[in-house]
């Protein structure tokens, strides 16, 4: 065979390695592990599998593990009549007798309903691995934990592994309308298809399930939290009862958001008063319904007297009596009500970042046993960078739900490449010192278990019709980062980007580097080119895209949220200013409050600063601000620089569109530095320095720049 064969030959070979994908298969690829560096799961080709049992989830997780096995081993695995060496044996004591029998029958009995264990042991004297769990849910689970293993590249002999969920409700809250749009949606429209339900149920619908079941999340909300009454509609609870039903053998259930005044909208009642009798027998009658056509119905979500929203308020109730009349309704079937604390006054005295804490503290302990007040992750809304919410330190008597946004409203939609592992570790491992240092917020959510009985987290995804699932290929990231932090919200994000590079790209360390790289410097790169330092709440007033600094009218303006004038810049919410700090526990409220303890990240958050400030660094602010704006610019073209190194590495259709989305980023990053530094020079005064890339248009131009962007001519 000569050369110029061996070398076509070769080609063959990575053309068909490096076959297109188009990201559907999300992180369960299962592509071939192939033999020499990457032999960890190869040398375990031949292995036999005993895995009884006929449940619904017992199948699923069985036609998992035959998937996983053919897809990386390329062979469907042989099912093994009787135990021998190399055996692996999958289910629980029911499915499988012979577990009760052995010592790690102890452990299997300590497991949680939804937890489970891999280990490398012996069953009448083989040697096996068994993956074990009290319920079918948790052998599902287990099944996906061991394939994550193999698709890694990890060890599987020796293996020693326990697992729990450290929260008991990991919920997706979908702000899907009924119309098939989706509210601050960026990847193509809802992913249900209500005209069609419940009869014929998409594979899609399938293929979801299985990727939530893969990272532990255990329920989905289905409808917008700016819900419409009809949902609630006996026509579309049948339409619902029809995803519950797919769901299902995925230990995913189904919950609705409720809007406060459906027995008005859709009951003929008069009033939608919780302290009426009327109204209370209503709802008891419609969760009634609700369980005999979905009967492992999760609950509701509610958000109520918010932004237009109906509630309790409206009737001089409060918003425990509001939460309390649903949970009533719900206790009986096990259903619990998620009432969230996003709340505010649209009033230009008021700081918006107090109105939560004010509104809520007060009703600590007032909630009924089945209600979780669900703030969100900051206390603004979904800011590239915020404090965390002092609700986290202030409601011990009240289980809270912590919500993060898993789509990025704020942070350059479906178009910027921005991992927000990061984002959810820095909230979750606040330190809120409730119950002294370590009370972090992850702490607080995991101690509702032991005070309360119950835990939550949720999340807003980013999930639509494109076909791979996120519009932009790393939002893939976002969503699996979510999952994994809600089962255990004390795991490393690095730790998650590594573990979700490797499934989606390749555990070969020259593609597996560039692609963390770009993934861990993301987040920062975004807050350096939008909205450093603490400022926040800059962003177009109707997209949410691209900056809007300059935006003021008497329904909303920007400068309540940068108080910029000639001298300085930033809000003052120190105990003299709006008093914000003085909602968190000492000695976080010490450090907010003093501008030399404060971190940089939220200075002109806590405080207002002048122009000419020096900073530890030794710039004046003004120096400083603009070193972040341009440094973010420059990180998005290192990222593009850093991707373009793995073109060959990488399929050319994933490749591409990456790569493509990069150049845009860059744009918008570009958009964002010159607007937004324009925009402040006005005020400040302050020269741009020489050497630095100047921006090519005036602030008018900026102010005036069309979105979608009319980019003819611009930075070509």
């Amino acid at each position: 065979m000569n050369l110029k064969t061996i070398g076509l030959l070769l080609l063959l070979c990575c053309t068909q390695w490096l076959h297109a994908e188009s990201g559907y298969e999300l992180w369960l690829r299962y592509q071939p592990v192939g033999e020499g560096a990457l032999c960890e799961a190869y040398r375990l080709k031949n292995r036999k599998v005993m895995f009884p049992g006929e449940t619904e989830s017992l199948v699923a997780a069985r036609q998992e593990l035959q998937a996983g096995l053919k897809g990386l081993l390329g062979v469907a695995f042989a099912e093994a009549a009787a135990l021998e060496d190399n055996v692996l044996v999958v289910g629980t004591p029911q499915s499988v007798s012979s577990f009760k029998k052995q010592l790690f029958y102890d452990e299997i009995n300590g497991l949680s309903d939804e937890g489970y264990l891999i280990q490398s042991c012996k069953m009448e004297g083989k040697k096996v691995t068994v993956i074990a769990a009290r319920t079918d849910i948790g052998v599902l689970y287990g099944v996906f934990h061991y394939l994550r293993l193999m698709q890694t590249n990890q060890p599987l002999d020796k293996l020693t592994i326990t697992e729990n969920p450290k929260l008991k409700y990991r919920v997706l809250n979908h702000w899907d309308n009924l119309n098939g749009t989706i509210e601050r949606g960026y990847a193509g429209y809802s992913i249900w298809n209500w005209e069609r339900l419940p009869s014929y149920k998409e594979q899609r619908y399938t293929d979801y399930a299985r990727a939530n079941a893969s990272i532990g999340i255990n329920g989905a909300v289905l409808n917008n939290v700016n819900a419409q009454a009809k949902s609630l509609r006996t026509d579309w609870l049948v339409k619902a009862s029809g995803l519950a039903d797919v769901f299902r053998p995925y230990g995913i259930k189904v919950y609705l958001t409720a809007k406060f005044s459906a027995p008005k909208e859709i009951g003929g009642l008069k009033t939608a008063n919780p302290k009426d009798p009327q109204v209370r027998q209503w709802w008891k009658d419609k969760v009634k319904e609700i369980y005999s056509l979905i009967p492992d119905f999760g609950g509701f979500l509610v958000k109520a007297n918010s932004e237009g929203q109906p509630g309790p308020q409206d009737y001089g109730c409060s918003h425990a009596d509001g939460a309390n009349m649903l949970a009533e309704a719900l206790e009986p079937y096990g259903g619990v009500v998620f009432w969230r604390a996003f709340v505010y006054q649209n009033e230009r005295h008021v700081d918006r970042v107090i109105n939560g804490y004010n509104e809520f503290k007060p009703l600590d302990g007032e909630f009924g046993k089945n209600v979780f007040v669900q703030p969100k992750n900051g206390p603004i809304d979904f800011q590239p960078r915020e404090p965390f919410h002092p609700l986290f330190g202030g409601m011990p008597g009240t289980p809270l739900s912590l919500e993060f946004q898993i789509t990025q409203e704020n942070l350059g939609h479906a178009g910027h490449l921005v991992y927000l592992g990061t984002l959810f570790e820095e909230t979750l491992q606040s330190d809120t010192y409730e119950n002294g240092k370590g009370s972090t917020v992850s702490k607080v959510l995991q101690n509702y278990q032991k005070t309360h009985g119950i835990s939550a987290i949720a999340g807003v995804p980013n999930i639509g019709t494109d076909l791979n699932w996120t519009g932009h290929l790393f939002g893939q990231a976002n969503w699996y980062a979510f999952g994994r932090l809600a089962w255990n919200p004390d795991m490393s994000s690095v730790q998650i980007a590594e573990d979700w590079a490797r499934m989606t790209f390749s555990n070969e360390e020259n593609v597996l580097s560039p692609v963390l790289k770009i993934m861990l410097m993301s987040r920062e790169t975004y807050v350096d080119y939008t909205m450093p330092l603490g400022l926040n709440h800059i962003m177009n007033y109707d997209t949410h895209n691209g900056p809007e600094s300059w935006h003021d009218d008497p329904v909303w303006t920007a400068f309540d949220y940068h108080k910029i004038t000639k001298d300085s810049i930033g809000v003052d919410r120190t105990v003299d200013g709006t008093g914000a700090t003085r909602q968190y526990h000492s000695p976080v409220c010490e450090k907010f409050d003093d501008i030399k303890k404060c971190p940089p990240e939220y200075l002109l958050w806590f405080h207002r600063v002048p122009w000419t400030y020096e900073m530890a660094s030794g710039k004046t602010l003004w120096d400083e601000l603009v070193g972040h704006y341009y440094k973010g610019v420059n990180e998005v073209r290192l990222m593009q620089a850093i991707w373009s190194g793995l073109k060959g590495k990488i399929d050319d259709e994933r490749f591409n569109h990456v790569a493509s989305l990069l150049k845009y980023q860059e744009r918008e990053a570009i958009w964002w530095r010159d607007g937004c530094l324009l925009f402040f020079q006005e005020y400040s005064g302050l020269p741009i320095p020489a050497n630095l890339e100047q921006p090519r248009h005036s602030l008018k131009y900026y102010q005036t720049i069309p979105f979608p962007h009319d980019w003819k001519g611009l930075y070509e």
